[in-house]
């Protein structure tokens, strides 16, 4: 946000006033040293030989403003890092009672801030004491040596009074030569950051010549990945299809590679190794556009923006009234959405801070059903509401499911059991798959998990009748 606010800012300075006050300068310049070699050559040279050493003097200092500037721009990234970040996890912050050291922190990067900033400041503040000695230094020569020639009868007293007139010509526009000389060296600074951020290359690229997307089975052959940063594992050697019009469902504890498993499927990442195909194509083969414009993705991590609910299920999708209508009711938000005093104009904070997470879930879901995409893709979007709900969306949700190609990721075994095939992640690979009824005859880890989850929902259910008696 910095590079796009204030270096575009310092650059755009440059291009203007800089630029516009370079070429004020060189006219000037040129004119005037004509005409004075005209009049008087000897003169003309004592009155410029202070120019080189301001040259010399403005080029070490530019430099030096150049390296300030660009500690100052970083360290005010960092600071607008900082209030953003405190701004949208306030909640968080409040909820563990770390505002004081949030703002101690903030206090301590705003000194080196302030530091940092000074630096430069002082730096800049030399500028124009330098240009006005040297520029003084001018108009001092021209006066004694002309006077000089004067008494010795080789010039005129007004050849001198108009050799000082051209001095205090060239006095502002060198004046201004330090400022300049500072907006172009701060624009350069800022000019290294807005390159670095236009030339970061996605690692996300359409083929040169994409294919058509057509419809068929997925399939996940020989899969693997592993983060960069962290150097996780998350997948391992993945085998998989998904026959077109089927539903997929996926389980597994958290860090599995569930959610990566998702994200290959939409490419926000690709293999390591292998390959996923849609039919005959390789993902890497087809227009990232197409790709996505036929997938419904439910992420785990709902972002919802600053607009109206209206907006954020049909996310600049041309939909009726009765679409929209369906969608949420699809999801089990319509009732929720129709509550509020606007219904679906009612305008939602940043990441939609107004809504409780499970409704942030349903109206997430409804922005991915309102597409009507050939394949749906659900992680684990239904971990913030309760089983009543989750039953709800479930039977809503296989209902539109027919004849899609699906997957339902997700953490309890309620959510994916009607699924055509479930498969059970531990560790990015796929150590059990089959139906229910045959993962819980293999009594494996797919049928202790499942007994768990019945035992804790059963005591949940006992503790919710004796608070009710």
């Amino acid at each position: 946000m910095n590079r796009i606010s204030e270096d575009v800012n310092r650059v755009r300075m440059y291009v203007g006033p800089a630029v516009m006050y370079t070429i004020n300068l060189i006219v000037l310049l040129v004119m005037c040293t004509v005409v004075m070699l005209q009049i008087d050559v000897e003169l003309t040279l004592y009155t410029l030989s202070p120019l080189p050493f301001m040259m010399i003097a403005i080029y070490y200092v530019s430099k030096t403003i150049n390296k300030k500037t660009e500690l100052v721009q970083q360290q005010q990234s960092k600071l607008s890092a900082i209030v953003q970040e405190s701004i949208s996890g306030i909640r968080v912050l409040r909820a563990f009672n770390r505002e004081q050291s949030f703002a101690d922190t903030f206090e301590s990067e705003s000194n080196h801030y302030k530091e940092k900033q000074l630096q430069l400041v002082r730096i800049d503040a030399l500028f124009m004491p330098v240009i006005v000695i040297l520029v003084g230094l001018s108009t001092i020569l021209t006066v004694y040596i002309g006077a000089q020639k004067v008494m010795a009868g080789e010039l005129s007293a007004g050849v001198v009074v108009q050799f000082v007139f051209y001095v205090n010509i060239l006095t502002w526009p060198f004046a201004v030569v330090g400022w300049v000389t500072s907006l172009v060296q701060k624009a350069e600074a800022s000019q290294a950051r807005i390159n670095e951020f236009l030339r970061t290359s996605p690692e996300i690229n359409n083929p040169a010549t994409p294919a058509a997307y057509t419809s068929g089975a997925i399939r996940f052959e020989h899969v693997s990945y592993r983060y960069p940063d962290s150097g996780t594992q998350a997948l391992h050697d993945i085998n998989l299809e998904i026959p077109a019009g089927t539903t997929l469902g996926v389980i597994g504890r958290t860090g599995s590679g569930k959610s990566t498993l998702a994200q290959l499927l939409v490419r926000m990442i690709d293999p390591d190794s292998g390959s996923i195909k849609i039919g005959k194509n390789d993902l890497r083969s087809l227009e990232i556009s197409a790709l996505r414009n036929n997938v419904g993705y439910v992420p785990q991590e709902v972002f919802l923006f600053s607009d109206s609910i209206r907006n954020n299920i049909t996310f600049g999708m041309n939909a009726s009234e009765q679409q929209i209508a369906e969608a949420a009711a699809i999801a089990d938000v319509q009732d929720t959405i129709v509550a509020f005093p606007d219904g679906y104009d009612t305008q939602l904070g940043e990441r939609g801070i107004n809504l409780s997470g499970g409704q942030k879930q349903r109206v997430s879901i409804a922005r991915a059903v309102i597409k009507n995409p050939e394949i749906l893709l659900f992680d684990d979007c239904l971990s913030a509401v309760d089983t009543h709900t989750e039953d709800r969306i479930i039977r809503e949700l296989r209902r539109i499911m027919v004849g899609k190609s699906s997957i339902v990721i997700a953490h309890r075994i309620s959510t994916v059991k009607d699924a055509d095939h479930i498969i059970y992640l531990d560790q990015g690979r796929i150590i059990e798959q089959g139906t229910h009824s045959e993962l819980l005859d293999m009594e494996g880890a797919y049928a202790q998990l499942y007994k768990k989850q019945l035992l804790e929902e059963s005591q949940d259910e006992e503790n919710t009748s004796s608070t009710n008696e």
